[in-house]
């Protein structure tokens, strides 16, 4: 994953589940994020409601080369808010944005859906990792908006944590 490591990783083997922390900075402040990183696939779906219930907020990515995928995180997209009572953060993720030669979704496309769903959109590259850290920030920002920024979680001094799925 590019955003734990800095690097990219060709070949990625999906798996049920892969966690990861890390702390990032926003605005000055350190923020402590659990990253929880599901595979999309069917195969797997029998733990996707789980997730979707847990989750504090949601990255969800599409390749913009396969328009499956971009019907596939609609799906998730719904399933997603008919389960949450709350507002939860989400951001429409267009990745592979280095192969635009090969792109099957427009990106007025992205860009259109998350507008109709009132979201965040952004398009990746993790390649080159371009505006990788970006959709952090945007989650970070949404959940701020939602339960309030660590100086107005009620006076409490705690570590600002999250779970991403």
């Amino acid at each position: 994953m590019r955003f734990i490591s800095s690097q990219f990783v060709s070949r990625y083997d999906p798996t049920i589940e892969d966690r990861y922390t890390k702390v990032l900075e926003h605005h000055g402040i350190p923020i402590f994020l659990e990253i929880l990183d599901t595979a999309g696939q069917d195969t797997f779906s029998s733990m996707r409601e789980l997730y979707y219930k847990n989750g504090e907020g949601f990255a969800l990515v599409y390749s913009i080369k396969v328009a499956k995928s971009f019907e596939t995180v609609q799906q998730f997209y719904k399933d997603i808010i008919s389960l949450k009572t709350e507002p939860v953060p989400i951001v429409l993720v267009g990745n592979k944005k280095d192969l635009e030669k090969s792109r099957e979704v427009s990106y007025s496309a992205g860009k259109e859906l998350a507008q109709e769903w009132d979201i965040d959109f952004v398009e990746t590259s993790a390649k080159t990792g371009e505006n990788i850290d970006d959709i952090f920030h945007l989650l970070v920002e949404q959940m701020w908006a939602i339960k309030g920024a660590p100086a107005q979680l009620n006076g409490k001094e705690k570590k600002p944590k999250c779970t991403l799925l």
